[in-house]
């Protein structure tokens, strides 16, 4: 996101200017600077702050998230005596892997999904093979201990619901009684709010590190809001159009925009489409249309039949193709809407936001806001760290990097 956490004048825990007090994310990364980080300055594709074992298989910008807030997660369990991380929503495992694999963490990984988790045990027991030749090959570097890999569950986390497989502790835990540390990385909607509720209700929960995503998949009511205070503000609700707004990435499309290009095409022909979808299915209303490839190459008559068939209509519905060219010569005021819309980004996802520190805080936990991830990669930057005591000066060390 890459914008300053701030307080609203009036809200619980106020204070000048603002008690989430660090660096605003903006000035931390230089948003809008288009500046790259240090790491991958030397190759674009390959962070220098990990090995190459823990490179491959993974991007760029997810090399990034799974250093930062693996790194932070570690310092995190540290301060508050944490016996198990246990990281939900784990997906095919990269942030798993690092924690227990690179930084030595007790790790269980609780994801959905059967054939990701198949697929993160795979890539688990390919790293330590990679991990123990690269040992072999270079023996003057030491590793103290037995490497553990991550524990993985398959398990739906329901977001209203105690999920006890989340809170039970591992077998080989150093503790019967685990301290725990719930973490997500862009865990999706409500995953987001589930991990708060664990974290407030549960006494074995010590911590929380949180980076949310896809707002617009949040439960109404239910995931929003969350805080006595947010819901007591006028006109606090948050239509879909702007939970989905707060999602996209200023900085990337800001690159789109200056360049120009035909891939801008896109929002009007998925606004074209959306008018073919509601007269052919009213009740049908902004439905999730898969990636189309090389859009900008399509007729928009072949994009809308295509898209059609994504979400299960007949693509052989006849079309007004006068009024698709109609739509289509509105190319530009749909990008210039888009834009629009899109500066009320920032603004909206702040509230998202503030709406789960104040949730936390009004239940007298100790919570903050801290831009850990580069906007340019990855612009949901701003990590939700709680924990049950007061850190005090230290919630400052966890935002810095490892030398």
């Amino acid at each position: 996101m890459g914008h300053t956490p701030l307080l609203m004048a009036g809200s619980p825990g106020w204070t000048e200017p603002a008690t989430a007090g660090h660096t605003a994310a903006g000035d931390a990364w230089g948003r809008g600077s288009g500046q790259t980080p240090s790491e991958f300055l030397e190759n674009p594709s390959q962070s220098s702050r990990l090995t190459a074992p823990f490179r491959k298989h993974v991007r760029p910008k997810k090399q990034h998230e799974i250093r930062r807030l693996g790194e932070l997660v570690k310092k995190l369990s540290d301060l508050t005596g944490c016996t198990q991380v246990v990281d939900v929503g784990s997906g095919q495992g990269h942030l798993s892997r690092f924690m227990s694999l690179g930084l030595g963490l007790m790790v269980k990984s609780i994801e959905g999904d059967q054939r990701l988790v198949e697929r993160a045990q795979r890539l688990d027991q390919e790293l330590l093979q990679a991990l123990q030749k690269e040992e072999k090959r270079n023996p003057q570097v030491v590793h103290t201990g037995p490497r553990h890999c991550p524990h993985h569950v398959v398990r739906w986390v329901e977001p209203t619901a105690l999920c006890e497989e989340l809170l039970l502790p591992l077998e080989n835990s150093p503790q019967r009684e685990a301290r725990l540390l719930l973490t997500g990385l862009h865990a999706c909607g409500d995953l987001s709010v589930a991990l708060l509720r664990h974290f407030s209700c549960r006494p074995e929960v010590a911590a929380l590190a949180s980076v949310g995503c896809c707002y617009m998949k949040l439960s109404d009511p239910g995931g929003y809001p969350l805080s006595q205070w947010v819901a007591g503000l006028p006109g606090c609700e948050l239509p879909y159009r702007l939970r989905e707004g707060a999602c996209h990435a200023l900085e990337e499309y800001a690159e789109r925009l200056h360049k120009a290009g035909p891939g801008l095409r896109t929002h009007c022909y998925r606004a074209a489409l959306e008018t073919v979808i509601r007269r052919a299915r009213p009740e049908l209303r902004r439905p999730g249309v898969q990636g189309i490839p090389r859009v900008h190459e399509l007729k928009i008559e072949e994009y809308v039949q295509r898209g059609l068939q994504r979400v299960g209509l007949d693509p052989h519905l006849p079309l007004n193709l006068a009024a698709l060219r109609a739509h289509q010569a509105q190319e530009n005021r749909v990008v210039a809407f888009f834009s629009l819309a899109l500066l009320l980004a920032p603004l909206v996802e702040t509230l998202i936001l503030l709406d789960r520190l104040l949730y936390l805080q009004e239940q007298g936990f100790h919570a903050e806001l801290l831009p850990i991830f580069s906007p340019e990669l990855s612009p949901r930057n701003l990590v939700l760290v709680a924990t049950k005591r007061p850190l005090g000066e230290t919630f400052s060390v966890l935002e810095t990097e490892d030398g």
